[in-house]
This record gives structure tokens, C-alpha cells and sequence, in this order.
């Protein structure tokens, strides 16, 4: 299943009526931020976010492993502590309750292992299986970090590698091996816990977390959100294993084109960037990394003490473009 169209879902919520009635919402749906955070006194704030989605292992239990890290994700982006989840699930009334348990038991294992504490959650008869949670966590008002932070000087810090879209299409038509089917579980079922602890301890100026929009459509948020140009490194992004040869054999999603349409023209890439390379950077992810903005001495103190975490390129003052691929 893939998300809406970001350009459609943009046109949508933008003709929403406005919610200024509370002086309590400090991050809402206007920034396309991660998560909503509502502040209940002055130092404490509730984050909020959901997410489900159809399939992406072959494996129940590793489904709902990956469903529940990538809940968690947009808590973790927003410098928030999670605290408790309510689970989403469409299931045919016919299906197997083995299976359905057994996704289950996985989302919960992930989500025990955070100190996150499932309360319940919601049920549907639907032929096609969906599953996710919606996560409610906890943050310092005057610490929530943003994709709006981003400022000229700092470097970008991605903390996983990109492909997971490009790899769950190609295991689909079985032109994946072991290898680079194990690597991309690997990644979506790593928690962004421990990126976003030390995150908050360095002092970040702005984050996001890939997923759905690919990371250039993740970028632009950012960028856009903080009025600034991000220059990305292509040579600098890890790739998950054979994502070029998969974008070679057409092993993409529909989110390669509506990413595209999103971001339109407000990327410039330098003339060597393949169209292969390209396609990576759009490429939906799940459960993917956080991009961080972050001071120079602070970026590099990260990178040092987060496994994979990589500086892929730098926060300009805002020219003709807001992203530049060099």
C-alpha cells in the first residue's frame, strides 16, 4: 500500500479550516512535522503520531516488528520519548489467527523492548491486511526539534541507508537475494531510539525521518520548512545492497513518481547524477533513518557515536533551488 500522493494530500489539508483555538498545539499538521505535540503545562508536552501500512515482510512477526519501529520513528524524530501505543488492524474475518497473532506478538515485542506499553487498540474485517499504531510519547516543550530548525552552516547527518522501497518491490517479483533481503530487514527493524537520544543530549536544530516521501521528499519539507538550501552528496548516501542494479530492472514503486511530482522542480541535480541514483533518492522508504540538521563539531560527534549514521551534505542560505544533488 502505498501513501497518498504528497502533492494531492498537500492541496487537501491546506483547504482545512484552522484550529487556532488553543495556544496549547505547538507542532500541527500545517508544518509537516513527524508528529503533533500538545503541551500540557509548561514542561511537559504529549507527541502524537499514526501510522499503518499494508505487508512489507513476508515474515508476520517481522511485519509487525517493522509496523511498530516505524511508528516510533516519528516520535523519536521530534526529540520525544514514547510512551504508549494503540494498534491498528485490517484482517480478514476468514484469515489465519495464526498469523494475524503472530504480527501482532512482533509489533508488541518492538514496541516492550522501547518501554512502550500497548493499551488496546482497534479492529476491522478488511481482505486487504493493514497494520501500524498510533503512538502517543512524551517531550520538553522547549526541546521539540523540528524540520523547520535547519540553518545555513549546518551539516545533514542521515542515520540509515536508503533502498527499502526498491527492495520490497523486487521481493515481490523474486529478484532479491537472501543477502539484500536480510539487510533491508535489518535497517526496518532498527529503532531510531538511541540516534534520537543522543540527538537530544548534542543539541539538533532540525530533523525529519524518511519514510513514506523518499528522502528528497523529506528533504524539501525541511527545506522549505526552514527556508534554506540543502545541498546532498549523492557519493556520501549509503545504499542498501543492490538498489541500483534492482532500479535498473524497473523494481519501483509508485512513490518514485509522486515523489517526483512533490518535490517538482525545487531539486537541481548536477549533470553526472544517474537516473538511477535519482530514482534511490526518491525511493519510499519504511522505517528508514532520521535526517538531522546539526552544527559542524556537533555532526561529527554524532557520526562517531551512532552506527551508520553518515554527513551527506550541508544547509546553505536559500539561493535558486531548495535541494541541490551534487
Amino acid at each position: 500500500m502505498a501513501k497518498l500522493a504528497p502533492s494531492d494530500l498537500a492541496q487537501v489539508l491546506s483547504k482545512m479550516p484552522s484550529q487556532d483555538f488553543s495556544t496549547d498545539v505547538l507542532v500541527g499538521f500545517e508544518t509537516s512535522d513527524d508528529a503533533g505535540v500538545f503541551r500540557l503545562n509548561n514542561n511537559l508536552a504529549l507527541v502524537q503520531t499514526v501510522d499503518f501500512f499494508t505487508p512489507i515482510a513476508d515474515e508476520p512477526e517481522i511485519y509487525g516488528r517493522i509496523a511498530a519501529v516505524n511508528s516510533l520513528n516519528d516520535v523519536y524524530a521530534m526529540g520525544g520519548v514514547p510512551i504508549s501505543a494503540l494498534s491498528i488492524v485490517c484482517y480478514p474475518q476468514k484469515g489465519d489467527w495464526e498469523v494475524l497473532g503472530e504480527i501482532i506478538r512482533g509489533g508488541q515485542n518492538a514496541l516492550n523492548e522501547e518501554n512502550v506499553v500497548v493499551l488496546g487498540g482497534h479492529s476491522v474485517d478488511d481482505q486487504e491486511i493493514k497494520f501500524g499504531y498510533a503512538v502517543t510519547g512524551t517531550i520538553d516543550p522547549k526541546k521539540i526539534v523540528k524540520n523547520s530548525g535547519a540553518k545555513a552552516g549546518d551539516l545533514l547527518v542521515l542515520t540509515k541507508p536508503i533502498g527499502t522501497g526498491v527492495i520490497s518491490t523486487g521481493i515481490k517479483f523474486e529478484k532479491v537475494s537472501k543477502k539484500t533481503k536480510e539487510a533491508a530487514l535489518k535497517t526496518m527493524t532498527t529503532s531510531a531510539r538511541e540516534a534520537s537520544k543522543i540527538m537530544q543530549e548534542i543539541g539538533a536544530n532540525g530533523c525529519t525521518d524518511i519514510t513514506g516521501f523518499g528522502l528528497l521528499g523529506h528533504t524539501y519539507e525541511m527545506a522549505k520548512a526552514s527556508n534554506v538550501t540543502l545541498k546532498i552528496e549523492s557519493e556520501k548516501i549509503s545504499l542498501l545492497p543492490d538498489v541500483l542494479n534492482l532500479i535498473e530492472q524497473k523494481m519501483l514503486t509508485r512513490g518514485d513518481k509522486n515523489n517526483r511530482t512533490y518535490v517538482g522542480d525545487t531539486v537541481k541535480f548536477k549533470n553526472e547524477i544517474s537516473k538511477e541514483m535519482q530514482s534511490a533518492l526518491f525511493d519510499p522508504q519504511t522505517a528508514g533513518g532520521l535526517l538531522i540538521s546539526l552544527e559542524a563539531e556537533k555532526a561529527e560527534h554524532f557520526v562517531s557515536k551512532v552506527a551508520d549514521a553518515k554527513i551527506i551534505g550541508r544547509v546553505e542560505s536559500y539561493k535558486e533551488f531548495l535541494i541541490e544533488v551534487e
